[in-house]
Protein backbone atom coordinates (compact mmCIF):
# COMPACT_ATOMS: atom_id res chain seq x y z
CA UNK A 1 0.00 0.00 0.00
CA UNK A 2 1.34 3.44 -0.92
CA UNK A 3 2.77 5.40 2.01
CA UNK A 4 1.26 8.86 2.52
CA UNK A 5 -2.33 8.11 1.59
CA UNK A 6 -4.93 9.72 3.81
CA UNK A 7 -6.46 7.32 6.29
CA UNK A 8 -9.96 8.31 5.21
CA UNK A 9 -9.22 7.41 1.60
CA UNK A 10 -7.82 4.03 2.56
CA UNK A 11 -10.79 3.29 4.80
CA UNK A 12 -13.31 4.24 2.09
CA UNK A 13 -11.59 1.86 -0.30
CA UNK A 14 -11.42 -0.85 2.33
CA UNK A 15 -15.11 -0.39 3.12
CA UNK A 16 -16.00 -0.97 -0.54
CA UNK A 17 -13.73 -4.01 -0.63
CA UNK A 18 -15.26 -5.53 2.52
CA UNK A 19 -18.75 -5.11 1.07
CA UNK A 20 -17.61 -6.77 -2.15
CA UNK A 21 -16.03 -9.59 -0.15
CA UNK A 22 -19.26 -10.09 1.80
CA UNK A 23 -21.87 -9.61 -0.92
CA UNK A 24 -19.92 -10.00 -4.20
CA UNK A 25 -21.40 -6.68 -5.33
CA UNK A 26 -22.16 -3.11 -4.29
CA UNK A 27 -24.84 -0.78 -5.59
CA UNK A 28 -25.00 2.61 -7.23
CA UNK A 29 -23.88 4.72 -4.24
CA UNK A 30 -20.66 2.78 -3.70
CA UNK A 31 -20.07 2.45 -7.43
CA UNK A 32 -20.18 6.23 -7.75
CA UNK A 33 -17.61 6.59 -4.97
CA UNK A 34 -15.44 3.95 -6.64
CA UNK A 35 -15.61 5.77 -9.97
CA UNK A 36 -15.20 9.29 -8.60
CA UNK A 37 -11.83 8.81 -6.90
CA UNK A 38 -8.91 7.33 -8.82
CA UNK A 39 -7.05 6.52 -5.61
CA UNK A 40 -10.02 4.72 -4.06
CA UNK A 41 -10.57 2.79 -7.28
CA UNK A 42 -6.92 1.81 -7.45
CA UNK A 43 -6.93 0.60 -3.85
CA UNK A 44 -10.11 -1.44 -4.28
CA UNK A 45 -8.67 -3.07 -7.38
CA UNK A 46 -5.42 -3.73 -5.51
CA UNK A 47 -7.27 -5.34 -2.60
CA UNK A 48 -9.16 -7.52 -5.09
CA UNK A 49 -5.97 -8.62 -6.84
CA UNK A 50 -4.48 -9.68 -3.51
CA UNK A 51 -7.18 -12.35 -3.29
CA UNK A 52 -6.97 -13.30 -7.00
CA UNK A 53 -10.14 -11.42 -7.91
CA UNK A 54 -11.05 -8.71 -10.40
CA UNK A 55 -13.67 -5.98 -10.29
CA UNK A 56 -16.17 -5.44 -13.07
CA UNK A 57 -18.85 -2.82 -13.59
CA UNK A 58 -22.18 -3.99 -14.95
CA UNK A 59 -25.16 -1.68 -15.08
CA UNK A 60 -25.25 0.26 -11.82
CA UNK A 61 -23.35 -2.31 -9.79
CA UNK A 62 -19.72 -3.09 -9.05
CA UNK A 63 -18.87 -6.79 -8.76
CA UNK A 64 -15.85 -8.68 -7.50
CA UNK A 65 -15.33 -12.07 -9.10
CA UNK A 66 -12.58 -14.68 -8.61
CA UNK A 67 -10.10 -14.83 -11.48
CA UNK A 68 -8.31 -18.06 -10.55
CA UNK A 69 -8.97 -21.22 -8.57
CA UNK A 70 -6.50 -19.96 -5.98
CA UNK A 71 -8.91 -17.24 -4.89
CA UNK A 72 -10.59 -17.84 -1.51
CA UNK A 73 -13.77 -16.66 -3.24
CA UNK A 74 -13.62 -19.38 -5.90
CA UNK A 75 -16.53 -21.81 -5.63
CA UNK A 76 -15.09 -25.30 -5.82
CA UNK A 77 -16.74 -28.33 -7.35
CA UNK A 78 -17.79 -29.84 -4.04
CA UNK A 79 -19.69 -26.70 -3.05
CA UNK A 80 -21.43 -26.60 -6.43
CA UNK A 81 -22.42 -30.27 -6.15
CA UNK A 82 -23.69 -29.87 -2.61
CA UNK A 83 -25.56 -26.62 -3.21
CA UNK A 84 -26.95 -26.85 -6.74
CA UNK A 85 -26.86 -30.48 -7.89
CA UNK A 86 -28.14 -33.80 -6.58
CA UNK A 87 -26.68 -35.35 -3.45
CA UNK A 88 -24.96 -38.08 -5.49
CA UNK A 89 -23.56 -35.71 -8.13
CA UNK A 90 -20.10 -36.51 -9.49
CA UNK A 91 -17.51 -34.61 -11.50
CA UNK A 92 -19.26 -35.56 -14.75
CA UNK A 93 -22.22 -33.47 -13.56
CA UNK A 94 -19.88 -30.50 -13.17
CA UNK A 95 -18.46 -31.00 -16.68
CA UNK A 96 -21.98 -31.23 -18.05
CA UNK A 97 -23.02 -28.09 -16.17
CA UNK A 98 -20.13 -26.12 -17.61
CA UNK A 99 -20.76 -27.32 -21.15
CA UNK A 100 -24.43 -26.41 -20.72
CA UNK A 101 -23.38 -22.89 -19.72
CA UNK A 102 -21.05 -22.62 -22.73
CA UNK A 103 -23.90 -23.71 -25.00
CA UNK A 104 -26.27 -21.22 -23.36
CA UNK A 105 -23.88 -18.35 -24.00
CA UNK A 106 -23.28 -19.62 -27.52
CA UNK A 107 -27.03 -19.43 -28.12
CA UNK A 108 -27.02 -15.74 -27.21
CA UNK A 109 -23.81 -14.93 -29.09
CA UNK A 110 -24.44 -16.79 -32.36
CA UNK A 111 -22.05 -19.65 -31.55
CA UNK A 112 -19.44 -17.12 -30.37
CA UNK A 113 -19.29 -15.28 -33.69
CA UNK A 114 -20.54 -11.97 -32.27
CA UNK A 115 -19.44 -9.70 -29.42
CA UNK A 116 -23.02 -8.67 -28.62
CA UNK A 117 -26.05 -10.88 -27.90
CA UNK A 118 -28.14 -11.65 -30.97
CA UNK A 119 -31.23 -12.70 -29.03
CA UNK A 120 -33.08 -11.46 -25.95
CA UNK A 121 -34.07 -14.71 -24.23
CA UNK A 122 -34.16 -18.48 -24.51
CA UNK A 123 -36.51 -21.16 -23.21
CA UNK A 124 -35.19 -24.04 -21.14
CA UNK A 125 -36.45 -26.62 -23.65
CA UNK A 126 -34.64 -24.95 -26.55
CA UNK A 127 -31.51 -24.68 -24.41
CA UNK A 128 -31.80 -28.39 -23.59
CA UNK A 129 -32.16 -29.21 -27.28
CA UNK A 130 -29.03 -27.18 -28.10
CA UNK A 131 -27.03 -29.03 -25.45
CA UNK A 132 -28.29 -32.32 -26.86
CA UNK A 133 -27.16 -31.19 -30.32
CA UNK A 134 -23.64 -30.38 -29.07
CA UNK A 135 -23.31 -33.70 -27.26
CA UNK A 136 -24.61 -35.58 -30.30
CA UNK A 137 -21.80 -33.97 -32.29
CA UNK A 138 -19.28 -34.92 -29.61
CA UNK A 139 -20.39 -38.53 -30.04
CA UNK A 140 -19.26 -38.41 -33.67
CA UNK A 141 -15.62 -38.02 -32.62
CA UNK A 142 -13.58 -41.24 -32.44
CA UNK A 143 -13.01 -42.41 -28.89
CA UNK A 144 -9.25 -41.98 -29.29
CA UNK A 145 -9.73 -38.32 -30.21
CA UNK A 146 -11.99 -37.76 -27.20
CA UNK A 147 -9.33 -39.27 -24.94
CA UNK A 148 -6.72 -36.98 -26.48
CA UNK A 149 -8.95 -33.95 -25.97
CA UNK A 150 -9.51 -34.99 -22.36
CA UNK A 151 -5.78 -34.64 -21.77
CA UNK A 152 -5.63 -31.26 -23.49
CA UNK A 153 -8.61 -29.64 -21.77
CA UNK A 154 -8.79 -31.60 -18.49
CA UNK A 155 -12.38 -32.49 -19.38
CA UNK A 156 -13.71 -36.02 -19.23
CA UNK A 157 -15.69 -35.82 -22.45
CA UNK A 158 -16.53 -39.52 -22.41
CA UNK A 159 -18.04 -39.34 -18.92
CA UNK A 160 -19.94 -36.21 -19.91
CA UNK A 161 -21.47 -37.97 -22.92
CA UNK A 162 -22.37 -41.01 -20.82
CA UNK A 163 -23.95 -38.83 -18.13
CA UNK A 164 -26.15 -37.02 -20.65
CA UNK A 165 -27.09 -40.24 -22.46
CA UNK A 166 -28.20 -41.82 -19.17
CA UNK A 167 -30.73 -39.05 -18.58
CA UNK A 168 -34.26 -39.43 -19.86
CA UNK A 169 -35.01 -37.01 -22.66
CA UNK A 170 -38.61 -36.50 -21.60
CA UNK A 171 -40.23 -34.29 -18.99
CA UNK A 172 -40.62 -36.40 -15.87
CA UNK A 173 -42.95 -35.65 -13.02
CA UNK A 174 -41.43 -35.40 -9.56
CA UNK A 175 -42.97 -38.76 -8.71
CA UNK A 176 -41.21 -40.50 -11.59
CA UNK A 177 -37.77 -39.07 -10.87
CA UNK A 178 -35.82 -41.54 -8.78
CA UNK A 179 -32.44 -43.16 -8.33
CA UNK A 180 -29.72 -42.12 -10.75
CA UNK A 181 -32.07 -41.22 -13.58
CA UNK A 182 -33.38 -37.69 -13.95
CA UNK A 183 -34.70 -35.84 -16.95
CA UNK A 184 -32.45 -33.64 -19.01
CA UNK A 185 -34.82 -30.75 -18.44
CA UNK A 186 -34.55 -31.33 -14.69
CA UNK A 187 -30.75 -31.17 -14.90
CA UNK A 188 -30.92 -28.01 -17.00
CA UNK A 189 -33.22 -26.47 -14.41
CA UNK A 190 -30.51 -27.06 -11.79
CA UNK A 191 -28.04 -25.24 -14.02
CA UNK A 192 -30.58 -22.44 -14.46
CA UNK A 193 -30.92 -22.06 -10.69
CA UNK A 194 -27.13 -21.92 -10.33
CA UNK A 195 -26.91 -19.15 -12.94
CA UNK A 196 -29.70 -17.20 -11.26
CA UNK A 197 -27.93 -17.48 -7.90
CA UNK A 198 -24.73 -16.17 -9.50
CA UNK A 199 -26.70 -13.25 -11.02
CA UNK A 200 -25.80 -14.33 -14.55
CA UNK A 201 -29.35 -14.88 -15.81
CA UNK A 202 -32.81 -13.64 -14.90
CA UNK A 203 -35.93 -15.79 -14.99
CA UNK A 204 -38.49 -13.85 -17.04
CA UNK A 205 -41.26 -16.45 -16.71
CA UNK A 206 -42.66 -19.06 -19.09
CA UNK A 207 -39.53 -21.18 -18.54
CA UNK A 208 -37.45 -18.49 -20.24
CA UNK A 209 -34.28 -16.72 -19.12
CA UNK A 210 -32.25 -13.72 -20.24
CA UNK A 211 -28.65 -12.71 -19.61
CA UNK A 212 -27.84 -10.09 -16.98
CA UNK A 213 -25.52 -7.15 -17.57
CA UNK A 214 -23.01 -8.94 -15.33
CA UNK A 215 -23.10 -11.98 -17.61
CA UNK A 216 -22.54 -9.84 -20.71
CA UNK A 217 -19.45 -8.22 -19.18
CA UNK A 218 -18.06 -11.58 -18.05
CA UNK A 219 -18.64 -13.07 -21.52
CA UNK A 220 -16.86 -10.23 -23.30
CA UNK A 221 -14.02 -10.17 -20.81
CA UNK A 222 -13.36 -13.87 -20.35
CA UNK A 223 -15.36 -16.26 -22.52
CA UNK A 224 -14.05 -14.66 -25.70
CA UNK A 225 -10.43 -14.70 -24.52
CA UNK A 226 -7.97 -17.23 -25.93
CA UNK A 227 -6.41 -18.18 -22.60
CA UNK A 228 -9.75 -19.07 -21.02
CA UNK A 229 -12.01 -20.93 -23.42
CA UNK A 230 -10.89 -20.70 -27.04
CA UNK A 231 -9.74 -24.32 -27.37
CA UNK A 232 -12.90 -25.70 -25.78
CA UNK A 233 -15.10 -23.46 -27.94
CA UNK A 234 -13.36 -24.63 -31.10
CA UNK A 235 -13.71 -28.25 -30.06
CA UNK A 236 -17.41 -27.95 -29.23
CA UNK A 237 -18.32 -25.93 -32.32
CA UNK A 238 -15.80 -27.13 -34.92
CA UNK A 239 -18.29 -29.52 -36.50
CA UNK A 240 -20.35 -26.63 -37.82
CA UNK A 241 -19.56 -23.10 -36.69
CA UNK A 242 -15.82 -23.24 -37.19
CA UNK A 243 -16.05 -24.79 -40.65
CA UNK A 244 -16.65 -22.93 -43.88
CA UNK A 245 -17.69 -19.34 -43.41
CA UNK A 246 -17.62 -19.73 -39.64
CA UNK A 247 -13.85 -20.20 -39.69
CA UNK A 248 -13.47 -16.60 -40.82
CA UNK A 249 -14.71 -15.52 -37.42
CA UNK A 250 -12.48 -17.77 -35.37
CA UNK A 251 -9.69 -15.21 -35.19
CA UNK A 252 -12.11 -12.74 -33.63
CA UNK A 253 -12.59 -14.87 -30.51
Amino acid sequence: MTIGLENGTVMRAFRIYTLLARDNAVGKEWLQEYMADDVVRGLVDQFAREVDCVTIIAGEQLYMIPETRLSPFHMNNEVIKRTYLRANAVNADIYLMYVSIIVLIGAFYDSYQTMEPTRSFIGIEEWTALVNERIALLKTHPEAELREMEQEFSYNWTALIEKWSAMDDIKETAARQSGNTISRVSFMDSVRKFLIAQELVIDIGNQEITLTEKAKVVVQRYFMELEYNRGILEFLYQSDTFEGEGSEHASDL
